[in-house]
């Protein structure tokens, strides 16, 4: 099997697997145990938040750790608006559930809900930014990366024009980090959400990026943990996974990029010949993301062909795959919705090579030619 879906998750790198193996074993105290096994996970938890920010060029006190990017985007939407008074709350129509569907929430606390415009690409509209920014604005939140269609936002110019209006602005880089430059102080970002488990780390620890001047209210209340805004016992080993992975992330980052913007051409090279739509394409991507569809072959059914086949893909969103609704992503970007319910999603990685998007492409025309085929006997 040939994995080409490494935006839903990535491998566990060898070497952040043996950074966190003592952790699982020998070293398995509390961090808030003030015996040596205590003291050892502490410090250990100290290192990888050193580690965590330097990756995005942050503070080590501005890192709280949580146990995904969807907790993380859950604390900052949700801790905000319980420390703001209720105003208004800006976010795009690309967003990631985890994002979507809290700021959607706070509608039944007196918030209002502005959905941004974006253009044919996924890009937002700047201009719509200002617009919406002319009523009173507590939150916007505007992910960095598109975990469907690759598509990188102008965030430092949304951020510009938040601040500008005293507005809260949070950023979702999960997808983006490990891919691209990601550096919280050029973004002009209060909050930022990165995660392990994109970048050959664990699943099961996050991070939020807190500018030190804001506030917000726990969303899980307890021992007082993390600042006391993410209570409960710090999950070491993933922790420590975190931090490696975020150093390996940083030193592999501009040969890694080099390598698979290579790859995803020559795949994007092939499918423009093969009469696909690429979404997307004239927006900056982030280098291993190629979101598209043929028309009238279903993606979830091509999705389950290629498996078969030995290849892994996706539909979109990992955690939306269970959804039969065409990509909210796509219809916000104006593509008809019978041709949305064709987007296949491939996401490179470390591992792939040349030879294995050769192999994906074979696979590929020779079953949407026969899917084609059979619809053509169906008429």
């Amino acid at each position: 099997m040939i994995y080409l879906d490494y935006n839903a998750t990535t491998p566990l790198d060898p070497t952040v697997f043996e950074a966190m193996t003592p952790y699982l074993r020998e070293q398995y105290g509390n961090a808030s145990s003030r015996h040596g096994f205590g003291t050892a996970a502490r410090a250990a938890v100290n290192r990888a938040r050193e580690q965590v920010a330097a990756a995005v060029n942050a503070q080590p006190a501005q890192v709280v750790f949580t146990s995904g990017g969807t907790e993380a985007n859950n604390l900052f939407i949700k801790g905000a608006a319980a420390y703001l008074k209720p105003s208004q709350i800006v976010i795009s129509p690309v967003e990631h559930p985890c994002v979507a569907r809290p700021a959607h929430e706070l509608s039944r606390t007196g918030w209002k809900v502005r959905v941004l415009e974006v253009d044919g690409a996924g890009r937002i509209d700047e201009a719509d930014v200002t617009r919406a920014l002319k009523e009173p604005t507590g939150l916007v939140s505007t992910m960095l990366a598109n975990n469907e269609t690759g598509v990188v936002q102008n965030v430092a110019a949304i951020a510009e024009q938040a601040r500008a209006q005293r507005a809260w602005i949070h950023t979702d880089a999960v997808q983006a980090l490990g891919k691209m430059a990601v550096d919280f102080t050029d973004l002009n970002v209060h909050a930022m959400t990165i995660s392990a488990h994109k970048i050959y780390g664990p699943k099961g620890a996050a991070a939020l990026i807190l500018d030190k001047r804001i506030e917000l209210k726990a969303i899980i209340s307890g021992g007082g943990h993390e600042r006391g805004l993410r209570s409960g016992t710090e999950n070491v080993p993933a922790i420590v996974g975190f931090g490696a992975a975020c150093e390996l992330a940083i030193d592999r980052l501009t040969p890694l990029g080099v390598r698979l913007v290579a790859l995803r051409e020559r795949l994007e090279r092939r499918l423009r010949g093969l009469e696909a739509t690429i979404f997307g394409l004239g927006a900056e991507r982030i280098p291993n993301t190629s979101y598209f569809a043929f028309p009238g072959i279903d993606g979830e059914t091509l999705v389950v062909e290629l498996d078969r086949a030995g290849f892994a893909v996706a539909s979109g969103s990992a955690c939306s795959s269970t959804s039969t609704e065409p990509s909210p992503t796509l219809l916000a970007m104006g593509v008809d919705p019978a041709l949305a319910r064709c987007a296949v999603r491939v996401s490179l990685g470390r591992s792939n090579n040349a030879n294995q998007v050769d192999d994906f492409l074979r696979a590929l025309e020779a079953i949407v030619k026969q899917m084609k085929r059979m619809s053509s006997l169906a008429v």
